[in-house]
């Protein structure tokens, strides 16, 4: 079933420009609590001026632009002014350093880079050294305090264009719209080809699946370098013609208070969030709101979701995807029984099925792999960038998807999650390889091995517990190994908790059991506490 035909971004925009020009589209609120709006007609013509910005500088249709920046109303012109022009986005996450920002650089030579000041100067840096073959860096959202080489004031050159399109470039839906690099299980992030057919059918799909109205207001903190926000948030409010309110950060001092003043009708929450909110001290005022759903992803205990429910006097409505499926394929369907803990059904225009070790559809019951069928580059994603031995591994000839995910399905088509995938590491909503995080302790001159596993945490859902053997002769601290993480990689990704071992326990292979690493870990963690829960201390 074709709901889309050829529209592209572009065409989608300008005729929401037409139809709801004078309504609210944005609301956005920064960390300092300004807030701004913009009406359909007017976030049009900012796009339409981030694309004739892009055009003066010389960008062509497949050309790629990388961007580094916070939730911001500058993230949605680069987005969509880059899609208008047929140029390619190439998100890259706010936590990241120089070298996870290099990889990503090296890998799909973007022409220029828009960042925040503050991400400045590893662009620099790279552009000196010539590691990267960046022609520019566009400095958004804040005065440029000092001199970049290279660099313009992406916000002063978007004040001076148009907000009328001056090119149309010929597109079609089947064109790339973005790179979006995702963890996964392997060492390095994938960058999975998103079409704008994806992302034009992810605002139908999302907003048929949570029956989403013009009159809805969905406000969403998730980070802008996410599918999740892109294709479960903002693609279906935009598309249905609702008003986004979009926060720059999380706060879970301020979350519910925002969700009262915005009059949020739809928000989402991952298990951080609920956790945190849980802990705030409790106000009179907390059911004085107007929402109807909160988009949950998984994973939470059904006392953590009654408390949570009980409290706040919301709904939680389930869904489960990837980037590489691109929206929520499976979850509660509109006026479906809801039954927790399920992850929901199939939705339209996928199949889904369990799958046992030897590739056949499980029985209702029995455990196995999640398996989705789309059509990729428009249900699921095309391809993995410039990788096709991983699309080939993840991706069948008929147009299974290989998620990896360890579930299960009851009689009446109802699926179950039941664990992730192999080495992946949930922790505040982020996707951590454990193998990306092994790799690169390694890379210091006095760890011979390491071995990377989430632990269970009553706040960010999983924590980071590595193991490391030093190479023998040399001495090495725990202490040690934390600057060093925290001086190269992104801060979620710093592993909680340090052990330094002589060696692993291994397979007859020699392959390290991780299980026996976790199962140790989870032991010591719980041996850790008191009777009451409580953090014993040595």
């Amino acid at each position: 079933m074709d709901i889309i035909g050829d529209r592209t971004l572009r065409q989608v925009w300008d005729g929401l420009a037409q139809r709801h020009g004078a309504k609210t589209a944005l609301v956005f609120e920064s960390t300092s609590g300004e807030t701004s709006e913009y009406t359909y007609a007017e976030l049009n013509g900012e796009i339409n001026r981030a694309a004739n910005l892009f055009l003066g500088l010389g960008v062509e249709k497949g050309d790629r632009v990388a961007v580094q920046l916070h939730n911001s109303p500058e993230f949605l012109a680069v987005w969509f002014g880059l899609a208008k022009i047929g140029a390619i986005m190439v998100p890259i996450n706010v936590h990241y350093l120089h070298g996870e920002s290099l990889y990503i650089l090296q890998k799909c030579a973007p022409r220029f880079i828009v960042a925040e000041e503050r991400f400045a100067h590893q662009y620099e840096k790279m552009m000196e050294e010539k590691t990267v073959a960046l022609e520019g860096i566009l400095i958004a959202r804040e005065p440029v305090g000092r001199e970049f080489p290279g660099a313009e004031n992406f916000s002063r050159l978007l004040r001076e264009q148009s907000a009328e399109l001056e090119r149309v470039v010929p597109l079609s839906s089947s064109d790339t719209a973005e790179i979006l690099f995702t963890s996964g299980t392997t060492s390095n992030p994938k960058g999975v080809v998103i079409t704008h057919y994806n992302q034009v059918f992810a605002g139908h799909y999302t907003a048929w699946q949570c029956n989403l109205r013009e009159d809805d207001r969905f406000m969403t903190m998730m980070p802008s370098c996410h599918i999740d926000f892109q294709c479960t948030a903002a693609m279906p409010t935009f598309t249905i013609g609702a008003t986004f309110i979009l926060l720059e950060k999380y706060s879970a001092r301020r979350f519910w208070r925002q969700v009262c003043l915005h009059r949020a009708t739809v928000t989402e929450c991952i298990p951080l969030m609920i956790r945190t909110l849980m802990l705030q001290p409790q106000q009179v005022w907390e059911k004085d709101h107007c929402l109807r759903e909160v988009m949950f992803f998984l994973n939470i205990s059904e006392a953590e979701k009654d408390a949570f429910i009980e409290r706040f006097n919301v709904r939680l409505f389930t869904s489960y995807g990837m980037t590489e499926t691109i929206v929520g394929i499976l979850g509660d369907c509109p006026g479906a029984e809801r039954r927790w803990p399920s992850i929901g059904q199939t939705g339209l225009c996928y199949e889904a099925r369990i799958a046992d070790e030897a590739g056949n559809e499980a029985a209702p019951g029995v455990l196995g792999e999640i398996l989705i069928k789309g059509e990729p580059g428009r249900t699921i994603f095309r391809e993995y960038y410039e990788e096709p031995e991983a699309t080939a591994r993840t991706l069948t000839s008929g147009g299974w998807l290989h998620t990896g995910d360890k579930g299960y399905m009851d009689e009446d088509g109802y699926f179950y999650f039941v664990d992730r995938k192999q080495n992946l590491i949930k922790r505040s909503g982020e996707n951590i390889s454990s193998t990306e995080i092994e790799n690169f302790l390694v890379t210091h001159p006095k760890i011979v091995d390491a071995a990377v596993v989430g632990i269970p945490d009553d706040i960010c859902d999983e924590a980071v517990k590595a193991f490391i053997v030093v190479k023998e002769g040399e001495t090495l601290t725990v202490e040690d190994v934390f600057d060093y993480c925290t001086e190269h990689i992104a801060k979620f990704k710093v592993p909680s908790s340090i052990e330094i071992r002589t060696d692993f326990p291994r397979t007859c292979t020699g392959k390290v059991r991780k299980n026996v690493l976790r199962d140790e870990a989870v032991a010591a963690c719980a041996a850790s506490r008191d009777a009451q829960g409580n953090v014993l201390v040595n």
